[in-house]
């Protein structure tokens, strides 16, 4: 039975989670909130939804880019070089934007007769980004629950998962990772040195799968 609604962004963790959970996925949510690589991330949420034949909702969060402290915010040159987990990352922090995101969900799937929702947080973000640690992902899952009448359930089921790991699992279900997006710089193929494109790389790498990006 489909009963589950996923926050899906067009990414490679969220496009693995939408077509491992497929089956399960009456609804997607993709948010527009002024990122550099929103509008490229969109187009891959629409393409594999279509595939899945899954309902997408897209909703604009333009407030967040308006009034928000984040080089993801900032423009692509704003975005520094370097590793995923480097203290200059910490600039790619768009404030509680997994909270924001999170609070609309459940009012989508409460609103739709859905009874879950799914996020597609990982190991990965824990050093840098607040809002992707398992301590917040069992808060607001359990704030999700008791702020509903139906008592939503929030599944994530990445949160102690490497991205290598993700694209392990990936694989073995036929991902197409080739219509998935990264870049925070956002420009038409991957930067491949700000710290998503070389956690991207180093993935694929530790995954031994052949990766399909294409990188200046």
């Amino acid at each position: 039975m489909k009963n589950s609604l996923i926050v899906y962004s067009g990414g490679l963790d969220s496009t693995t989670l939408l077509w491992e959970y497929a089956p399960e996925i009456a609804m997607a949510v993709n948010f527009s909130y002024g990122s550099n690589h929103n509008a490229r991330e969109a187009e891959c949420a629409r393409r594999n939804c279509a595939r899945l034949g899954i309902k997408l909702i897209e909703i604009d969060l333009g407030f967040m880019g308006r009034y928000f402290k984040s080089s993801l915010l900032a423009g692509a040159e704003a975005i520094p070089a370097g590793n995923y987990d480097g203290e200059n990352m910490r600039s790619t922090v768009v404030p509680f934007r997994n909270g924001i995101m999170l609070s609309v969900a459940a009012g989508l799937a409460e609103s739709n007769g859905l009874s879950t929702i799914l996020i597609a947080n990982h190991a990965g973000d824990h050093a840098i980004y607040p809002d992707c640690r398992p301590g917040f992902v069992d808060a607001m899952g359990e704030a999700i629950e008791e702020g509903t009448y139906e008592g939503i359930r929030l599944l994530a089921p990445y949160t102690l998962l490497t991205k290598a790991q993700i694209v392990e699992r990936g694989s073995r279900i036929g991902v197409d990772y080739s219509d998935t997006y990264s870049c925070y710089r956002g420009g038409e193929h991957h930067c491949g040195t700000c710290g998503t494109c070389r956690e991207r790389a180093e993935a694929f790498a530790l995954a031994g799968v052949a990766d399909p990006t294409i990188y200046d």
